[in-house]
């Protein structure tokens, strides 16, 4: 009787704390999410300072390629050892929400729900870089 009295006390126990530790994880999630996406962003803007005003690519290079290689002023990937730019990023930082890196391109906003391919979302035109997951972080 009294270990059945221990295992009842222990199952509530778990029943209090499991909780509080799952909404612990998505929280550090969303708090990683976030840092990632100031990151990106600023790097972003860094490359257009750097690229008169391009957004990455806008020249040769794919967006990845320009954040993660080295660019000339005009946004081709380049070899030389001088007059070149970046890489910004040593990597596309993963999403933590769909484990994936990979960066959809396009013109519009995001669409609300997200994908479960594509971990973020950059928009060609406006410059805008925002997570694209199915937990719905796009307006981070």
């Amino acid at each position: 009787m009294e270990i059945l009295i221990v295992v009842v006390i222990l199952g509530i126990l778990a029943a209090i704390v499991i909780p509080q530790f799952t909404e612990a994880s998505t929280e550090a999630k969303t708090s990683s999410l976030c840092t990632d996406l100031q990151t990106v962003r600023s790097q972003i803007e860094l490359y257009k300072i750097q690229h008169n005003d391009q957004l990455p690519g806008a020249g040769t290079a794919t967006f990845e390629l320009a954040m993660t290689g080295k660019t000339d002023v005009a946004g081709a990937v380049s070899t030389a050892t001088t007059n070149v730019y970046g890489p910004y990023l040593q990597k596309i930082p993963t999403n933590q929400f769909n484990d994936s890196s990979l960066v959809e391109k396009g013109t519009v906003s995001p669409v609300p729900g997200g994908s479960t391919t594509y971990g973020w979302y950059f928009n060609t035109g406006t410059g805008a870089f925002n997570a694209n997951d199915s937990a719905d972080h796009a307006a981070l």
